[in-house]
């Protein structure tokens, strides 16, 4: 079993993956001041009252997803804000772009899924409202949802390295191609994608 599939290892991923996301909403919460910020279906009136950690624990308990799942829902929410310019994650939309991304990943990678109505309820929004966030999130996406190897790589290179920054460290020996390969990765080759983007990396 690899070290992230581990009952300590995964939630340090969520962990991380909420922190990343905390940060990027708080500087864009910033920025919003001064730049434009085009308004969405995934953006709340007010922010919402449970935190981006206590949102992803939660879907990590109830969707049932495999870990794989988690980093191609990050790969979806990267490729999502470059692809979306005026859309930048704020503390707004960021609960409704994961439930949705994390959606739309398990139903791409996962043989088997919950539906539209369950995630809906998991994230606490309404069928009729998952469902039109899932269709927004692929348009978004332009429909590219296939993840070459090599990209998916990139993206656990740069998870395992977060991890073993945090403290207490994980032991995570194994190379990230080991881990890649572990985390049960069942991706296309026909995509050519750039390197890990900026938005969610670089913050």
């Amino acid at each position: 079993m690899s070290e992230l599939e581990s009952p300590e290892a995964m939630p340090r991923v969520i962990a991380f993956l909420s922190d990343v996301l905390d940060r990027v909403a708080q500087s864009n919460d910033l920025n919003r001041r001064f730049e434009s910020q085009k308004l969405s279906v995934f953006h709340c009136f007010t922010k919402p009252t449970i935190s981006i950690h206590s949102y992803l624990e939660r879907i990590f308990k109830y969707a049932d997803c495999s870990p794989s799942c988690f980093v191609v829902a990050y790969v979806y929410l990267d490729r999502f804000t470059q692809r979306q310019k005026a859309l930048p994650i704020n503390s707004f939309n960021v609960h409704r772009l994961l439930i949705t991304s994390v959606l739309v990943s398990a139903k791409f990678m996962d043989d088997i899924s919950y539906n539209n109505a369950y995630f809906a309820r998991v994230g606490g929004i309404s069928t009729k409202e998952m469902n039109l966030l899932e269709l927004d999130f692929l348009f978004g996406l332009g429909f590219e949802l296939n993840v070459t190897p090599e990209n998916f790589l990139t993206y656990c290179s740069y998870l395992q390295r977060e991890m073993l920054l945090q403290s207490p460290p994980l032991h995570l020996a194994e190379s990230p191609l080991n881990l890649a390969s572990r985390l049960k990765l069942h991706c296309t080759f026909n995509e050519d994608e750039s390197t890990h983007q900026k938005q969610l990396a670089a913050v």
